[in-house]
């Protein structure tokens, strides 16, 4: 869907390269950057509940996605640019079109300067202020932890930005507190846990995303339909002159659309890196409607790929059980006193997050889509930027009262309910007794 037909592709040549401009924050609406919108915490850290009288904090683990980044490659740039600079040459840019190309040069430049997927100022800033929030969250637990010199164990995907985040959040925790730092252990590889989509427990999974023709036919027919052609219309015209445009195929066209789409949703990870941080202003290119139309497509795919994806089936989220099980592992071992751990951190992806969520049941990740009833945004909750935006994250915070042990879960620093048939301490309560969760995730027969 990315790449324009031959006969365009040879426009591509030495592509002119502006100085760094503008990146900026989620200006337009959120939902439209999909899975690439930034991080923002979900709650004031002034509005938790208190765990009940007598529980002090024992244990956090948390799982993160990388923070903001930049685009994983240069393509969707190269894409505009060669079709800009046809445009230029045949006199068929719009006022928009003469200022969209040299923005794009920049941001491109930009994104090559940080290093094509690798994290951004933004990203970088979104770890560090993560983990200073975790502390200040459980002050009493990091000061045992610091006290009794438990470890801090740190694992990471093995993938650039997600060890490079891992050893961004370990700095920031180790600075909130000097007596920390010995007790963080370097970080540590597990592509089995933490890239489990590309490791041997993906394997049907990828045979999935590969083979099954019921999924290439639905993603098929939910993007070519009507809307999606008059969209590629409609932002390719605020950029060229409309014979320009309406000489390319409609595959041309939304194949170019799509890469004008994909640099906007890109862009606001990239704010630190604008003149001035102002932002790149990529949202003046096109119109509120079609980021949202081409922001719904990104959905659908994520959605049906890594999502809740078709009801009736647990392909695109069953291999997240070995993260689940790692939460309880982790969890049962601080009640059964055979770990040596104060904190578990793991940081890894967008395609670990959002399945994890599915099989969680967590909000916006409850409902499968039917052939009856695709996924559309009127009959389903799942958002990409609620579900996994850059820098999302899934803790457990784990409290102890004699031999009694509660979990509070955060969702992107939400006080957020284990999914439907778990029942809290108190209705409206935040605390779950692990024995409880333990029944609720069928995992009754664990060690107490």
């Amino acid at each position: 869907m990315r790449r324009l037909t031959p006969a365009l592709a040879l426009g591509l040549a030495a592509l002119l390269v502006g100085t760094p401009a503008a990146a900026g924050t989620n200006t337009g609406t959120r939902d439209s950057y999909g899975t690439k919108a930034t991080y923002a915490p979900g709650q004031n850290l002034r509005t938790y509940q208190r765990p009940p009288a007598g529980f002090t904090p024992v244990f956090t683990e948390n799982v993160s996605r990388h923070g903001s980044r930049a685009a994983t490659d240069g393509e969707d740039a190269d894409l505009v640019l060669a079709l800009w600079q046809e445009a230029e040459a045949a006199g068929a840019l719009t006022a928009k079109g003469k200022e969209f190309g040299p923005r794009v040069q920049a941001l491109q430049e930009a994104m090559s300067t940080v290093g094509y997927g690798d994290l951004s100022g933004r990203g970088k800033r979104e770890i560090h202020d993560t983990a200073v929030r975790m502390q200040r969250r459980l002050p009493g637990l990091f000061q045992r932890i610091a006290g009794d010199k438990e470890k801090i164990d740190v694992v990471s995907s093995g993938q650039g930005r997600a060890v490079d985040s891992a050893n961004l959040y370990a700095a920031a925790l180790a600075g909130t507190d000097p007596a920390l730092k010995p007790l963080i252990g370097p970080t540590r590889t597990d592509v089995d846990l933490l890239y489990f989509h590309k490791a041997a427990g993906g394997a049907a999974y990828r045979d999935y995303i590969a083979n099954d023709q019921r999924l290439a036919s639905t993603l098929k027919s939910i993007t070519d339909q009507p809307t999606t052609h008059r969209a590629a219309r409609d932002v390719l015209k605020k950029l060229f002159k409309g014979a320009f445009v309406d000489r390319l195929t409609d595959d041309d066209r939304v194949a170019a659309a799509t890469a004008v789409y994909n640099l906007y949703a890109i862009a606001p990870a990239m704010s630190d890196e604008s003149p001035g941080g102002r932002g790149w202003g990529m949202e003046r290119f096109l119109s509120k409607r079609d980021a949202a139309w081409f922001g719904y497509l990104s959905d659908a795919e994520d959605f049906y790929e890594k999502g809740p994806g078709f009801a009736g089936s647990d392909i695109t989220y069953k291999m997240a059980n070995v993260l689940l099980d790692d939460f309880f592992k982790q969890a049962e071992a601080k009640r059964a006193g055979t770990g040596d751990l104060g904190a578990e951190l793991r940081f890894t992806h967008a395609e670990e997050i959002i399945p994890l969520a599915a099989l969680m049941g967590l909000p916006g990740s409850t409902k499968g889509a039917t052939a009856e009833q695709p996924y559309t945004y009127a009959d389903n909750p799942w958002r990409g930027a609620s579900v996994a935006p850059l820098g999302s994250n899934i803790q457990w915070d784990v409290f102890r009262k004699g031999d009694t042990y509660l979990v509070r879960m955060l969702y992107n620093e939400r006080e957020t309910a284990f999914r439907t048939g778990c029942r809290p301490i108190a209705k409206g309560s935040s605390f779950y007794g692990l024995d409880e969760l333990e029944r609720c995730f069928g995992r009754a027969g664990s060690a107490s």
